[in-house]
């Protein structure tokens, strides 16, 4: 089965769940066709099916509730309950109980990938070896939230950096296209059940974002409260696909809610799973942080250990992770993923070479 099968396979098990947006489905095949990061962003389907082919021996490292598409732009901030700045992992559609090297593996295979496209100045080999010592030593520590005030105070300026300024950011919300369709019920309710007050009254907008649920349906409630505006994004979620690659095709739960509560973690207040709709705020202090929003001087490879460290924060919340990790991890020599990450990588570039030009036929073959 070529990436093209593939793709068409998974996005037929799709529908089963929810309504595919064509419009933004199109987008989201262009963007692959775009380059290989974005790529590797929009398949993890792909991933799975050959992380069976590549990684037989890590396969059977002890298993986590994990992020399962984790990389290297897969981090934000957000506040907590106490209003403190928070960094870290900001999307968890596909979790689901994997082999704790997954999740490593495909974060250091981003970091390269991003490295070859110039958003990143290290080398992939130090690259890997701070997300592994983050990742390592985190575990032993028994974890720690990200707070970016004391502890952590060296990210802020790279997480305020990045934070759009609030004119700008609602000037994009009031912007975003006003929804003249039908709500689902399913969105309008949870919409409504996290905004500010009850019965606060509201424009629905669509607004389309990310690479791998670029497809599924995005609502935006926008609304003028106690003299500023405040906005709530509805995203329709569906199982991991590792449920896709089992051949599940019934009832299957959505662990997003479940890793968010047993993470080492300050939780999100305002991110709730609702049916199979994830919801959360939208502000400019809770965003996706993009690589190219970071300041030019950066300390990079100790950014990719933060990142190696939260990680760990998430496969932690699994009872007895902490122990059986280490242990695992005792017993394997330096730079154990090279041979499956190598691989994965290659994998990766014939996937985009044959996506690439099958999208745009007049496409050149990537340099890997």
């Amino acid at each position: 089965m070529d990436i093209i099968e593939a793709t068409r396979e998974y996005e037929t098990w799709l529908t089963r769940y929810i309504d595919l947006v064509p419009t933004d489905l199109k987008t989201k095949h262009d963007v692959m066709a775009s380059a290989a990061f974005p790529f590797m962003r929009g398949t993890f389907y792909r991933w799975l099916q050959h992380w069976k082919s590549y990684a037989e021996d890590l396969d059977k490292a002890p298993q986590v509730l994990g992020v399962g598409d984790i990389h290297v732009e897969n981090f934000g901030t957000w506040r907590d309950a106490e209003g403190r700045l928070v960094w870290g992992v900001n999307d968890f559609d596909e979790a689901f109980i994997l082999p704790y090297a997954l999740d490593i593996v495909r974060l250091i295979a981003s970091a390269s990938m991003a490295i070859n496209a110039n958003k990143l100045s290290l080398t992939a080999f130090d690259a890997a070896d701070a997300v592994v010592e983050g990742y390592t030593a985190q575990i032993a520590r028994g974890g720690q939230p990200f707070v970016l005030a004391e502890q952590h105070a060296w990210l802020r300026p790279l997480a305020l950096n990045s934070l759009r300024s609030p004119v700008h950011f609602w000037e994009k919300m009031d912007a975003l296209p006003v929804y003249s369709g039908e709500t689902p019920v399913g969105a309008s309710v949870a919409l409504e059940h996290l905004l500010p007050e009850k019965g606060l009254p509201y424009v629905l907008k669509t607004r389309v974002a990310g690479i791998g649920s670029l497809g599924h349906a995005r609502f935006v409630a926008l609304a003028d409260h106690q003299g500023g505006k405040v906005a709530r994004e509805a995203k329709a979620l569906v199982p991991s696909s590792n449920a896709w690659i089992r051949g599940t095709s019934g009832s299957v739960e959505i662990l997003y809610q479940a890793i968010l509560d047993r993470s080492v973690r300050c939780i999100d207040p305002f991110v709730r799973l609702q049916a199979h709709w994830i919801v959360r705020r939208l502000a400019p202090d809770c965003s996706r942080i993009e690589l190219a929003s970071l300041p030019e001087v950066r300390d990079e490879a100790h950014l990719l250990k933060a990142m190696g460290q939260e990680l760990a924060n998430i496969h932690l919340g699994t009872p007895g992770a902490g122990a059986a990790i280490s242990t695992d991890l005792a017993g394997r020599k330096r730079h154990w993923y090279k041979k499956t990450l190598d691989a994965m990588l290659a994998a990766i570039m014939v996937d985009f070479d044959t996506w690439k030009t099958t999208v745009h036929p007049a496409a050149k073959p990537a340099q890997a």
